[in-house]
């Protein structure tokens, strides 16, 4: 029965519009697949051998050991905001004589080999073949990758039962920032106890079987949950959605643009995919720990510019890259109506300024890694806010795809092409060239200076910037209308 339904799910993605559209982004993505798996094999074959080169007093088990808890935390959070449900078309199904049970457990055992769950061995079974190769005792490595196997399992369980649920996302990223406070301010050795626990089913192997009870007690839940629903009443249905008000008063104080700026907002957040980009913004703030952390990147200023862009460019950059297109399924509508385009574009540039104000001022805490890193996120911010809203607002007269705004999730590259991928080098090039040239022949603080400089005098010429851009619009508005009329 399961290699009937695969040869089913087969012959429906390859006999579908979908697969004969966007050729280009589905070969990135598969390169961007292959470099992800070659980078996880490089780290699990060589990241022994390179713990041990820098820290030779220390075990690299051990150390790795040491972020694991951190690690787990991370890839909910990742698996949150990326991963799509497991999902089959049962609809034609259900009439047929075949036990639901089935269809249930077909899903849930084909979430098993989701991607985001065979990434991650990429790096666990070489690490676990060459600590064997080094001397480890084999059945406690056998144990702790048997624990990882689980946890990886358990972890994607775990997200399709809190999928979608803003609490429990703010929960686990409050643990996990929680969690690396406690670390960094010396208030309790999480990296210690937390590797300890690792320690301890490394040296004894029985307790990674705790790992199938709670893998087991996750299915259960899932299998239930999905069971459920597994009716054709149920799933005929028509879906009928209570609309959740709130009150936007505040936004009539900004004039004009503020009718646009109440529907940015709530198409924000009623719908999938933006409220991942908005949700996602967030994250980004901790994108400098990456750099700022690390001992390689100290020397590499042009880097940490890239990083300090990202820190507080997360909404600007993920939102800003796919206007007007957000509100293609809407466009001709708003075409029609008596108002001047300028302050439909206006209220994008706001949202895309205030989001990066916003992120900016809860960067302040980057004040810990030094005065040097903290000027270049505030010179990214005001590059971020001038020139980088300016320019994807012009980009954004360029797009000519449809975007679905309930469809989100990991490998949703609708309204994706090859505009985005075009815009993104001189947004990210552009202040790292300046940085690297003012820093290298004219003094180190003169790179920050210029980033912001050009900041500032985009922002004084956004006035003009904002008339050009809107004749841009304005002439290819017809263009739009029928590319945006187009179903995906």
């Amino acid at each position: 029965m399961i290699s009937h339904f695969l040869n089913l799910e087969w012959k429906q993605y390859f006999r579908s519009a979908h697969w004969q559209k966007g050729i280009a982004i589905k070969i990135i993505m598969v390169f961007f697949a292959l470099y992800l798996i070659v980078s996880f094999l490089a780290i699990g074959v060589g990241g022994y051998y390179l713990l041990k080169k820098q820290f030779p007093e220390s075990d690299p088990l051990q150390i790795v050991n040491s972020y694991l808890l951190f690690a787990i935390f991370g890839d909910l959070i990742f698996r949150y905001l990326m991963q799509k449900l497991p999902i089959m078309n049962i609809k034609p199904l259900l009439i047929l004589p075949i036990k639901k049970s089935k269809l249930v457990h077909y899903v849930l055992q084909k979430s098993s080999f989701s991607g985001f769950n065979i990434i991650g061995l990429f790096f666990y079974i070489p690490f676990s073949i060459v600590l064997i190769k080094e001397g480890y005792n084999t059945v406690g490595v056998l144990g702790w990758f048997f624990t990882m196997l689980l946890s990886i399992q358990s972890a994607n369980f775990l997200n399709f039962l809190i999928n979608k649920n803003n609490k429990a996302l703010i929960i686990i990223a409050s643990i996990l920032i929680g969690l690396i406070s406690l670390q960094n301010f010396g208030m309790y050795d999480v990296v210690g106890n937390g590797g300890h626990v690792f320690d301890t089913i490394y040296a004894n192997p029985i307790y990674s079987l705790l790992g199938i009870i709670v893998l087991a007690f996750l299915y259960s839940l899932n299998y239930r949950q999905l069971r459920a629903q597994v009716y054709l009443d149920e799933a005929v249905a028509t879906k009928v959605e209570e609309a959740n008000t709130a009150d936007l008063s505040w936004a009539n104080k900004l004039g004009d643009v503020a009718p646009f700026i109440k529907n940015d907002i709530r198409l924000i957040w009623r719908n999938k995919r933006t409220k991942t980009v908005f949700l996602m913004s967030f994250l980004f703030l901790f994108y400098g720990l990456i750099f700022y952390t690390m001992d390689a990147y100290k020397d590499s200023l042009p880097m940490l510019m890239f990083a300090s862009l990202f820190v507080t460019g997360g909404f600007t950059l993920n939102y800003g890259q796919f206007i007007p297109a957000w509100d293609s399924a809407h466009y001709k509508m708003l075409m029609s109506q008596s108002f001047r385009y300028r302050k439909f574009l206006d209220s994008k540039w706001f949202l895309m300024v205030a989001m990066t104000s916003i992120l900016y001022f809860l960067s302040f805490p980057y004040l810990y890694f030094g005065t040097d890193i903290f000027l270049m996120i505030t010179a990214g911010a005001i590059f971020n806010i001038g020139f980088n809203s300016l320019f994807l607002l012009y980009a954004g007269s360029f797009n000519r795809k449809r975007i679905d705004l309930t469809k989100g999730g990991f490998g949703n590259t609708q309204g994706t092409s090859a505009t985005q991928f075009i815009i993104i080098i001189p947004l990210m090039l552009f202040p790292m060239l300046l940085f690297w040239v003012f820093d290298k022949f004219v003094g180190y603080n003169s790179g920050f200076i210029v980033v912001a400089a050009v900041g500032i005098i985009s922002l004084l010429l956004k006035n003009y910037a904002m008339n050009f851009i809107e004749k841009k619009y304005i002439k290819d508005k017809y263009v739009m209308i029928n590319a945006f009329g187009k179903e995906s």
